[in-house]
């Protein structure tokens, strides 16, 4: 602790001038820290283990991340730390209440369940509500961090990135990342060239999904349409597509069947090949997105939720439902208006893009409810992807010692 005296094992004192950056990423945990040891002044960086031995364990030793490490702190000192040279590596163990590690060692066993829930009591609304907003821009940046990373693989090409956020944002979780493969195996520049021909563009896309077998539905005329088409365009350009078996069917609602999601976005390639464009140009105006999001399937669809002549006996509805849209607002519009913001540096397309999340509903789905059960409702979708974010990022990777909420139940266990 900063200003605070202390000692190593070997009997010379430490004092904490700056503890440094924490670091979430791999490496050593802190950053730039300055401590004095003795009386010598230290520039570098301070790593934390709850046993020594963790230092051998986790690879440190042959890490050259960790070459300039000038404090090694843990609870339990069962070794020695030495450097390459084979000097002693400074070492502070900083007692604490076996109660302590007790509640550590419940709340990072391997379970999926919101551990410290009991203990949450504890955590004043003020608190709450500070680390619910910390932990909303988190959720927006982890998402733009994606975005980037589509953008790193298509060259900076900001449709390619907005494509492939799309195609993810249809496959409504369950079927996310075959989505996200579909995207990534189409080539934008061919889909330009037949988007006046509506059944090309579903040939393409459903046969880039591997959802296209000649042997099948042989009386479906359209679908064999496409099936010849597709293997007409992918000997032209050389497609190959994804494994068919990548597709997830089970637990999902009819309207949410792959083949519906497949043909929307289909359509909405036809019919919004800038959509990127449009979403900046909203500037986050909630009507205006909600205009963009109202594609309609082809009617061929109209009483179909997969292929072949076996038609409903009521009609589909032609378009996403509001709570569909909601999603898409929540996962593709926002998080692409942020990450456009933030690379152009532009201030006031990052607010609009928050303002997004909190002008929409919070989300239902099984996380929130947790939640609610533990005394966290969720006013707006900026706190409802907050509160999925802590579960899925802090919560079941046991990262209990970098949230604050985990933070303040530990704490509790040393004031007792």
């Amino acid at each position: 602790m900063v200003g605070i005296p202390l000692s190593l094992e070997s009997g010379e004192r430490v004092r904490v001038i700056d503890p440094g950056i924490l670091n979430r990423d791999s490496g050593p945990d802190f950053f730039n820290a300055k401590v004095k040891i003795g009386s010598k002044t230290w520039a570098g960086n301070i790593e934390i283990h709850l046993k020594a031995s963790d230092w051998n364990r986790h690879g440190h030793s042959t890490d050259p991340a960790y070459d300039n490490v000038i404090l090694h702190v843990v609870a339990i000192s069962d070794t020695q730390i030495k450097r390459k040279d084979g000097s002693p590596l400074p070492q502070m163990r900083v007692a604490l209440p076996e109660n302590f590690y007790k509640t550590f060692a419940y709340l990072t066993q391997a379970n999926s369940d919101i551990r410290c829930g009991s203990g949450l009591h504890q955590v004043d609304q003020l608190r709450r509500a500070d680390w619910i907003e910390t932990l909303s821009i988190e959720r927006l940046q982890h998402k733009a961090a994606r975005i980037e990373e589509c953008l790193r693989k298509s060259n900076g090409d900001w449709n390619a990135a907005c494509f492939a956020t799309l195609a993810r944002g249809l496959g409504f979780g369950l079927n996310g990342i075959p989505f996200e493969m579909l995207a990534e195996s189409i080539n934008l520049n061919h889909l330009r060239r037949h988007s006046d021909n509506i059944v090309q563009m579903e040939a393409i896309f459903f046969g880039q999904a591997g959802l296209l077998d000649p042997m099948l539905f042989r009386e479906d005329m359209r679908y064999q349409i496409m099936c010849r088409e597709y293997q007409f365009l992918a000997r032209k350009y050389s497609m190959h597509p994804i494994p068919k078996t990548a597709w997830k069917f089970s637990r999902t609602r009819p309207q949410n069947l792959p083949y519906r999601r497949i043909a929307l976005l289909a359509k909405a390639m036809t019919e919004s090949p800038d959509l990127l464009n449009r979403i900046v140009k909203t500037e986050g105006d909630e009507d205006l997105l909600r205009a963009l999001f109202q594609w309609k399937v082809d009617p061929y669809w109209s009483r179909r939720l997969t292929f072949g002549c076996d038609a409903q006996t009521e009609a589909n509805p032609p378009s996403l439902s509001e709570g569909s849209v909601n999603v898409l607002l929540i996962n593709v519009a926002a998080p692409l208006l942020y990450t456009y913001a933030l690379l152009h540096s532009d201030h006031n397309l990052k607010e609009a893009a928050v303002g997004i999340l909190t002008g929409l509903p919070p989300e239902k789905n099984t996380i929130i409810r947790s939640w609610q059960q533990l005394g966290f409702t969720a006013k707006d979708a900026a706190s409802s992807q907050a509160l999925i974010h802590l579960k899925k990022e802090y919560c079941e990777k046991h990262e209990c010692l970098r949230c604050r909420f985990g933070h303040l139940v530990l704490r509790a266990t040393i004031n007792d």
